[in-house]
């Protein structure tokens, strides 16, 4: 799938033919997207449980701070940094050991709310926000409710820590919403920085610093 980060460098003229943006590349498109099978449960997400045949075992449930759930029959379990994908083979075993003949259970992840990204700068209400389903770049301005156009500019800066390494990636909003580049898919942690000078300008200064001319930047 190609994602608003990997469209961006793709049609960007300025990108610089590095190993190290690549690894930014990969690291902003990464599988610890909440869409992705290899997403861990957190606290306070909600997950939806289905057993096939059995509506009764069929619900949602959100897990508690401590990153517990209570399911009928199974009680409270610690689901917290497990993926959807082993939650449903513990509960599969659980309940094929004691209670069901050959169950087939599914999982998925409802609401992310345990995956928080920081908005800041130019817009009309900044802070931090859970990503509910996944969320976008132009999904998450628009729950900070927009830029505010008196003292903004379309410039958008995205900086994100993996692997021990921190990333950043330049938008411009015109082109998001123009389809000219893709709208990229947030992860956990990414802070959104939306500023008419300092953000052109300690951005500037990181590629500067970098040698790089790429819209991409290990830092």
């Amino acid at each position: 799938m190609v994602t608003g980060a990997n469209s961006l460098a793709a049609k960007s003229s300025d990108v610089a033919k590095s190993p190290d943006v690549g690894k930014s590349v990969a690291a902003l498109t990464s599988v610890a997207n909440p869409g992705s099978k290899a997403y861990k449960i957190g606290p306070l997400d909600v997950i939806e449980i289905s057993v096939f045949k059995v509506p009764e075992l069929s619900k949602s449930v959100q897990l508690s701070e401590a990153g517990t759930m209570n399911y009928p029959l199974v009680g409270e379990i610690n689901v917290a940094g497990k993926t959807a994908r082993e939650v449903e083979q513990k509960l599969t075993k659980t309940l094929g050991d004691k209670y069901l003949q050959n169950p087939q259970v599914t999982v998925f992840v409802k609401e992310h709310n345990s995956q928080r990204i920081t908005i800041e700068g130019t817009v009309k209400k900044p802070g931090v926000y859970p990503i509910k389903g996944g969320m976008s770049l132009l999904q998450a301005l628009a729950v900070a409710q927009g830029l505010d156009t008196s003292i903004s500019d379309d410039t958008l800066v995205v900086f994100r820590k993996a692997e021990g390494k921190r990333s950043a990636a330049r938008f411009s909003m015109a082109d998001l919403r123009s389809g000219k580049v893709s709208d990229p898919e947030l992860q956990a942690g990414d802070v959104i920085v939306a500023n008419p000078s300092a953000v052109k300008q300690s951005f500037d200064f990181i590629l500067k610093a970098l040698r790089l001319t790429s819209v991409f930047a290990v830092i």
